[in-house]
This record gives structure tokens, C-alpha cells and sequence, in this order.
């Protein structure tokens, strides 16, 4: 058995994501192969699965903030890496806010950029952290 961090959690998370989105499998299904296979336990699985059935629950909302903000990409052409991180990290900042344990900005931009550059291409990192800092900054604009 694994204990996961947060950090651990977020990559599960994102597993999950990224296998629903290139397979045919639901959420729920590919996540729980995930953790079985791998045998991971702790209380960052709750914090995980929050992550998965968010992202699922705010898809529209998510996708259309992901595609005012990546003008140059297009959702169907962008890698499924990138889409399945900047998904997880815009849930993250824009609607898990009402958690008493939510993520601050910095920690959830800087989780996700990480993220791109383990998995996903050489500009990965850069076009993840373009797309989430313009999202933040104009949040910010409207508070």
C-alpha cells in the first residue's frame, strides 16, 4: 500500500483525467482502477476523487474558461496532457473555493506546471503556466 501526498493525489487525479479523455472508460472507473492497481489509501484519496468528480461536475464551465484563455489552441487540437492538467488546475482555482482546505493560487499553478513538464512536452510547462496565470490575473481583476 501507498500513502499519497497531495501532490500524489493531484497525478492520480490526472491519470484519471487523462485516461477518461483519450479511452472510453467514466471517471469513476478509471480512477478506481488507478488506486487499486497501485494500492494507494490515505485520506488524499478523498482529496483526489474531490479533484476527479469536480472537474467532471464543472466540465462546461471549465472547458469554456480554458478556451477563452488558450485562443491559440483550440480544446479538440491541444495535447490530452495539457488539456487533462489545465482541467485539473482550473477546477482547482476557479471552483474549489468553498473547501475549507482549499489550494492557494501559487500552489495550484506551480502543482500543474510541474505536472506538464513530467508529462507531457518540451513547452508543456510554459503553455500550462501562460494559460493559468492569464486566468488568475483576470480574476483577480474582477475582485
Amino acid at each position: 500500500m501507498k500513502v499519497l501526498t497531495r501532490s500524489g493525489a493531484r497525478e492520480l487525479a490526472f491519470q484519471s483525467l487523462y485516461a477518461n479523455d483519450t479511452g472510453e472508460n467514466r471517471n469513476s472507473i478509471t480512477f478506481e482502477r488507478i488506486v487499486e492497481a497501485n494500492g494507494y489509501q490515505g485520506t488524499n484519496l478523498i482529496f483526489a476523487r474531490k479533484l476527479v468528480e469536480g472537474v467532471s461536475n464543472h466540465l462546461v464551465e471549465i472547458n469554456d474558461k480554458i478556451s477563452e484563455f488558450a485562443t491559440a489552441f483550440p480544446l479538440g487540437d491541444m495535447p490530452p496532457v495539457d488539456r487533462a492538467i489545465l482541467r485539473l488546475a482550473v477546477y482547482e482555482l476557479l471552483f474549489d473555493t468553498l473547501e475549507s482546505e482549499n489550494t492557494p493560487e501559487r500552489v495550484a499553478i506551480n502543482e500543474a506546471v510541474n505536472m506538464a513538464k513530467k508529462f507531457g512536452a518540451e513547452s508543456s510547462g510554459r503553455f500550462v503556466n501562460g494559460v493559468l496565470g492569464g486566468i488568475v490575473r483576470k480574476q483577480q481583476q474582477n475582485t
